[in-house]
Order: C-alpha cells, then structure tokens, then sequence
C-alpha cells in the first residue's frame, strides 16, 4: 500500500469516526488486520459470552478463531439440525458480545445492513450488551443513498454466490433484480443512524480492504 493511500486512510478513518461520535458510537482506527484483532480482543472480556453474524471481515482478521479459544460461544453452525440452529441464533440475542461487519457506511456515520434471516441485523439493533464491527475502509460510501447502493448491489450478490443453495437472479447476474425470491438476501434492510445507548456499538475501521 502507498504511503499516500495509507495517509488517505487514515484521514478518512478520523472523519469517519468523528462523525460516528455524534451518533453515539464509538470508532476506532486500526491500520492493519493484525491491528484490528488486537482491538476487538481489547474491548472484549474473557468471560463475555460471544456470537456473531455471518461476516468475512470478523474471519479474515482471526477473530472468529481468537475468541473460541478465549471465550464462551454460541456457535450455530455447531448445530445439528435446522431447529437446534434457529434455537442458537435466537439465544445469541442475548449475549454479551456481537460480532458482525457492516455491509456499507456513510461518511457521516450512518450505517446500512441488509439480512435474509433477520438474526443479525436484530442483534445490531437490540439484544446484545455492545456490538462490536469490523469494517474494512472499502465499506465507507458518499452518502447514505450510495451505501444502500452498495449494500443491494455489491454486498448482496457477493453473499448469494458464497452460499451454496441459494436461488436468487443476483447470484447468476451479480447484479440486485429487487426480487422477491424466497432465498432473497434482502429481507431485512436496516439503517442504522443513531445508538440510543451511548458506546453500546462500537466500530473498528480498519485501513486495508476487507471482506465485499
């Protein structure tokens, strides 16, 4: 990466997270994964109960892996049939700690996640003591109208094609038909602009691209 890629990083990270701060929500800047993974470690304690949502950002900076080793988990996917699994998403509503990305955000803080089952965008909203997301620089858009964009045209596809099974047109076209598919990955479209509760979520941006 260029010193003046990173520099631009870096600048935008801290507007970012100003911005955030007015939402009530706290920012954090990371240059690099490993930096990003020390943070989140930082901000969880050993005993917290922790789940997450499915995201490839909390994966490729390893911390999915650190806190189960670490931590109690609700893991669905150790689930052995759909019912047990449903079961754990429901009880992950109520631990300590949520792990997710955002699927796009605003420059001025606004956050934009969409959601087929509902699970992960309730925990973001209600349920879990704090939230905490890993986002990489490329989930920052414009304004709140280009992270929906973003969210229904890049996002959206991306994770109907990393799912086998699912049968929706922009996992053949990657491109959002606004379907009404019933595998539709666009159930949920939420938009978050404001935590009542002060700190609860707290978002770490990190300077490198990661996960869509």
């Amino acid at each position: 990466m260029g010193a003046w890629i990173k520099q631009r990083n870096e600048l935008l990270g801290a507007a970012v997270i100003k911005n955030l701060a007015r939402r009530n929500i706290e920012g954090y800047y990371c240059a690099t994964k490993e930096e990003a993974l020390q943070k989140a470690l930082e901000l969880i304690p050993e005993t917290d109960v922790v789940t997450w949502g499915g995201s490839v950002s909390i994966d490729e900076i390893g911390l999915l892996d650190a806190v189960k080793k670490r931590n109690p988990v609700i893991d669905r996917d150790t689930a052995a049939t759909l019912e047990e699994k449903v079961e754990l998403m429901r009880k992950g509503l109520t631990c300590d700690t949520f792990l997710m990305s955002t699927n796009a955000m605003s420059e001025d803080g606004i956050l934009v996640n969409i959601d087929g089952n509902g699970n992960r965008v309730a925990s973001l909203i209600f349920g879990p003591k704090q939230v905490i997301i890993i986002a990489g620089v490329n989930k920052i858009t414009k304004d709140l109208d280009s992270a929906v964009a973003r969210a229904r045209g890049t996002a959206a596809p991306v994770n109907a094609q990393r799912f086998d099974g699912i049968r929706v047109p922009c996992a053949k076209t990657g491109v959002c038909a606004n379907c009404n598919s019933p595998d539709c990955m666009c159930c949920q479209v939420v938009i978050t602009r404001h935590s009542r509760q002060a700190g609860r979520i707290k978002i770490i941006l990190v300077g490198e691209n990661i996960g869509f």
